[in-house]
């Protein structure tokens, strides 16, 4: 994209783009999203920046209507694998505020001069100006969602000192922290409002907005999260259409809880030009899930909400993979009928892949969880534990294939961090007894947030099918997942053996013998990467 398709972007408003880029206007000084409602300055007074980092390094300030630094993440860092999109998972997950430049070029296998480097050209910005932006971000949510004194709430948002994090407000923000707290509006106030945790009896904790860009298909991922939680770790309240999702976190100086409400709030629709995206994603210019976060630091503030968002894949683009997975006349209709479904990610990549490799239904889960789980201070509903931690599941009571995978975890055979290398992660695990290429890519695709796995397919017109939807096979998967009719409640069992498939993927290839390749293959891969496939899906057909 040139700086003149920026502009067109920018003088349509077009949300598609917030967090893709940034403009900033050089006679106010302010830098803003791309749908900024304000008047559209000349082209001649805009600068455009791939970062909010970058265009705070050059000296604008944020937006105070369109607040920049509240949008989504752009979708590019979770397709790309190299470097520059690994450091930037890294960064997010708090990796620079918890282990420094050096700890950042470590887990990246590059130097940290070549690391600064990369990111200066591609973002505009190294990775320590990209943390300051990010520690900014939760310092002015915390200002504005809490009652925190400012030294507390300087420390928790990754400061070092009183002193950085006023400058740093001032120099941002055009303000001090005191003016910010004074300036919250309606519309921070509204957000700290405990609406779901209020219907359901819970305290409010740490209000948030969780953004994202174009149409979300709330009720399917709440479907699915709902058919695997795990009691003790995760619950859901309310009927659909209004439920909250809750689970427990175990983060870097503490626990925590997070609760995500079904129920979206939108922004006022402004619809793209015709012809500029596919109908299914028209008309929809994104909106936020309220969220709720219960920490017991509040220094995993930033940490736990990138967590969620990547459990709710809420930096996707829906226009995208529309675009893409639209034109096809079999997915068309699908994409058609669940505009912006997204493909779930994971709040514990550990926890994910520990579940898939145990297989059977979440009660399975839930008795590791008892007999292994840390329990938390004190019960909060039904939640009562955090998930095992790899190096407690390595005892002679846990099954062989999740004791070696539990092993390569703890020991760093196995990386499965926000920045992890996917395929040496996908090949390492393909290696442990009991999980398998098939299994292998699941994990990959949902802990490891890839948005571009397709299934372990044996080549031929199925392989060329799946290619014809890259880079969003991820999304594919999910809308022929449920075109094959996943309902709640039926799930089996279909654990892996040592160094064999799963049964039910056997099963599964006998049972869809007279099934289309593409149907077949689904039916197939649901049966190795998803714990539990669904019995009408094996048996019926």
């Amino acid at each position: 994209m040139d700086d003149e398709t920026r502009y067109e972007a920018v003088t349509s408003r077009d949300a598609r783009f917030d967090g893709e880029f940034f403009f900033a206007v050089v006679t106010t000084g302010i830098y803003c999203r791309p749908s900024c409602p304000a008047v559209t300055p000349k082209r001649a007074n805009v600068r455009f920046y791939a970062s909010a980092a970058a265009a705070q390094g050059a000296g604008f300030r944020a937006c105070r209507r369109c607040r920049p630094d509240a949008v989504p993440g752009s979708a590019e860092w979770n397709v790309r694998a190299d470097l520059v999109g690994r450091a930037v998972r890294f960064i997010g997950d708090g990796v620079i505020d918890r282990e420094g430049v050096a700890g950042l070029a470590r887990r990246l296998g590059y130097s940290a001069r070549q690391v600064q480097r990369q990111l200066t050209a591609e973002l505009g910005a190294g990775p320590v100006a990209l943390a300051r932006a990010r520690r900014a971000h939760t310092a002015r949510l915390l200002l504005q969602t809490t009652g925190l004194p400012v030294t507390d709430l300087a420390f928790a948002s990754g400061f070092a000192s009183i002193r950085q994090f006023n400058d740093t407000m001032r120099e941002i923000y055009a303000s001090t922290p005191s003016e910010l707290r004074a300036a919250a509006g309606a519309r921070d106030k509204a957000a700290a409002a405990p609406s779901g945790a209020a219907r359901h009896g819970t305290p409010a904790g740490v209000p948030l907005r969780l953004a994202y860009r174009g149409p979300y298909a709330a009720a399917e991922i709440f479907d699915f999260l709902q058919e695997r939680a795990v009691p003790g770790v995760e619950e859901i309240r309310g009927a659909r259409g209004a439920r909250t999702y809750r689970r427990t976190l175990r983060l870097a100086h503490g626990s925590g809880v997070a609760e995500v409400d079904e129920h979206a709030g939108a922004r006022q629709p402004r619809r793209p030009r015709a012809g500029l995206v596919c109908p299914a994603a028209r008309g929809a210019d994104g909106g936020w899930l309220e969220c709720r976060l219960h920490l017991a630091d509040l220094r995993d503030l930033s940490t736990a909400v990138q967590r969620t968002r990547r459990l709710f894949d809420l930096d996707a683009d829906p226009f995208a993979v529309a675009e893409r997975l639209g034109a096809d006349p079999r997915l068309g209709p699908l994409v058609a009928a669940r505009a912006g479904l997204r493909s779930p990610g994971a709040a514990d990549p550990g926890e994910l892949a520990v579940r898939v490799v145990l297989g059977g239904p979440p009660e399975r889960a839930a008795e590791l969880v008892r007999a292994y789980g840390k329990p938390l201070d004190a019960a909060d509903g039904t939640l009562t534990h955090l998930f095992p931690e790899p190096a407690a599941l390595a005892g002679d009571g846990v099954p062989d294939a999740v004791r070696a995978l539990c092993a390569a975890l703890a020991d760093g055979a196995v990386l499965l961090d926000a920045g992890a290398d996917r395929d040496a992660a996908e090949h390492a695990l393909s290696a442990l007894p009991g999980v398998g290429p098939a299994a292998a890519a699941y994990i990959r695709m949902r802990a490891l947030g890839d948005p571009d796995v397709g299934p372990a397919a044996d080549g031929g017109r199925e392989a060329a099918s799946w290619d014809a939807w890259r880079p969003w096979r991820s999304y594919a998967f999910h809308h022929l997942r449920l075109a094959a009719g996943a309902r709640p409640h039926e799930d089996q069992p279909a654990a892996a053996t040592p160094a064999q498939e799963p049964a039910a993927s056997r099963q599964a290839d006998s049972s869809a013998s007279t099934l289309s390749p593409t149907d077949r293959m689904t039916v197939r891969v649901a049966a190795h990467a998803s714990p539990w496939l669904p019995s009408r899906v094996r048996s019926s057909r």
